[in-house]
């Protein structure tokens, strides 16, 4: 016969880390005013996370920073990184973290 301290839920067992980069679709999409993004990391690692206009122009820097292994979600709100408003169309984001790179398309519409 086992004897057990605790028993632990399976659904309030801690989540396991992610075993892959990954980025995901936005949602929504198409958006306005905002949208969502996220990612997954494997490992901590330093994290860049962009957004281009379908010219491969830089339009916004959302984030370029370490970050520990895990899921996270960013909000971009339609804004460059002077704080304008961009206008409606096709923008790609980039997830960049070290030799892992991956590009998704979205729209914005006003």
């Amino acid at each position: 016969m086992y004897e057990f301290d605790q028993v632990v839920d399976a659904s309030e067992a801690e989540p396991s880390l992610p075993t892959a980069f990954h980025l995901a679709q936005n949602h929504p999409n198409p958006f306005n005013p905002r949208t969502t993004i996220s990612f997954r990391l494997r490992e901590r690692a330093l994290a860049t996370l962009e957004i281009y206009n379908v010219f491969g122009q830089r339009v916004r820097t959302l984030f370029n920073e370490s970050k520990s292994a895990g899921e996270y979600r960013v909000e971009w709100d339609g804004t460059d990184d002077n704080g304008s408003v961009v206008a409606s169309g096709v923008f790609l984001y980039r997830l960049s973290v070290g030799d892992f790179v991956e590009v998704k398309k979205m729209t914005f519409l006003k």
